[in-house]
């Protein structure tokens, strides 16, 4: 091969290279999969210990149910019994009656690079409010804000792109809520979220499915959800993200 046509291969290479670590984010595989390794124990921490998570909150509404009569009398049983099992919810009973609740950590796909992709915006001239239902029957405001379109697995996807509407600090924030052909199988069967970065004036957007995460409602049923748009309900299997958390 002659000298030139090295040189141009070499060229080649190294452009392929650098548009490949430049869509990665500039980093390796393993770099990768240790910077979502660490984001998912800090989400464990956070489910475990924090005062927010859906865990401790299904815990205190628990507690305020069982205010009565019956359950004084069981607990009264409980100092005697060491142990007891309430409303799905598995206590252990120290010798101090304190109470705490066995939390799994939350099981996830291995992350890989491939779910880390540029999608292309398609404006919305005409933005309209939608209605999400929810999954205690009732119903939660967005505004259309674009369309991602990328390809995947040798599939075109087109989701919808949400804004937030409520007041508080995740007003015009976006949201993905979305479905695929893992939900009730590997995933949780009523979609999974993906928090997006709002970018103004952008034509593109990063979507990371290894950050694909469950709904409140997939750990407990005392949350209310919205499920995902039918447009967003696709066809190829997203093996990146939060799995299902039950069996």
């Amino acid at each position: 091969m002659k000298t030139s046509h090295i040189l141009i291969l070499v060229f080649v290479v190294s452009i392929i290279g650098f548009i490949f670590y430049s869509l990665s984010g500039g980093i390796s595989d393993k770099e990768y999969a240790q910077s979502i390794q660490r984001e998912r124990e800090v989400k464990d921490a956070f489910m475990k210990n924090d005062s927010g998570s859906p865990f401790r909150s299904v815990r205190k509404q628990t507690e305020e149910q069982t205010q009565t009569e019956e359950q004084t009398q069981a607990e009264e049983r409980i100092q005697t019994e060491g142990k007891t099992q309430t409303s799905g919810n598995t206590l252990v009973m120290g010798e101090d009656a304190d109470s705490t609740e066995v939390i799994e950590p939350l099981k996830y796909f291995p992350a890989n690079l491939k779910y880390r992709l540029v999608a292309n915006l398609e404006p919305i001239a005409h933005k309209k409010v939608i209605l999400l239902p929810t999954s205690d029957g009732k119903e939660q405001n967005y505004l259309e804000y674009a369309y991602a379109i990328f390809t995947l697995n040798g599939a075109e996807c087109k989701l919808l792109l949400l804004e937030i509407m409520d007041m508080g600090p995740q007003r015009g924030k976006l949201f993905l809520a979305f479905a695929d052909a893992t939900s009730a199988i590997e995933t949780y069967g009523a979609g999974r979220y993906l928090d997006i970065k709002k970018v103004p004036g952008a034509s593109s957007i990063t979507l990371d499915f290894n950050q694909a995460y469950n709904p409140y409602c997939a750990y407990s049923d005392i949350f209310s959800c919205p499920f995902p748009p039918k447009e967003n309900i696709l066809k190829i299997a997203i093996e990146a993200g939060e799995k299902s958390y039950h069996e």
